[in-house]
């Protein structure tokens, strides 16, 4: 029939029993596919991190210069990567870069939720902020 008709005869589901064919054009088919495919991407969201890097013992002017940037990179929709960077001996204020990741968590409460408590991973204790939804 479908050479009859010059025509492919394809099969669209192989797992079903019996198997599924249709007698249609092969190429149009692919086309159709990556177009519903190429649709779906584009309605994908797409999640953009943004870093910020704060000192043991950053002063309150850069911390409140850097919270700003914080509020406006949740507002615009991204997450949030707070991270306190230790440099060689530094490390020995584990306390005061944990307690600056939870006053910066605190403070931005009303812009997004904390997805990750800080968590020390080598010399950088890291923190994930994401975004609250706006309706």
């Amino acid at each position: 029939m479908a050479r009859e008709q010059e025509l492919d005869l394809v099969e669209i589901s192989p797992k079903a029993k019996p198997p599924v064919c249709k007698i249609i054009d092969y190429k149009k088919f692919l086309y159709e596919q990556k177009k519903r495919e190429k649709a779906l991407k584009s309605k994908a969201t797409k999640v953009t991190i943004k870093e910020i890097r704060f000192g043991p013992q950053t002063d309150e002017h850069d911390y409140e210069f850097k919270k700003k940037h914080a509020i406006k990179f949740l507002q615009d929709g991204a997450k949030l990567k707070a991270f306190v960077f230790f440099k060689g001996r530094s490390i020995i204020f584990k306390e005061q870069g944990q307690i600056l990741l939870l006053k910066l968590a605190q403070e931005l409460e009303d812009y997004g939720k904390v997805e990750q408590l800080p968590k020390l991973e080598g010399k950088r204790m890291i923190m994930f902020i994401a975004p609250k939804k706006t309706k």
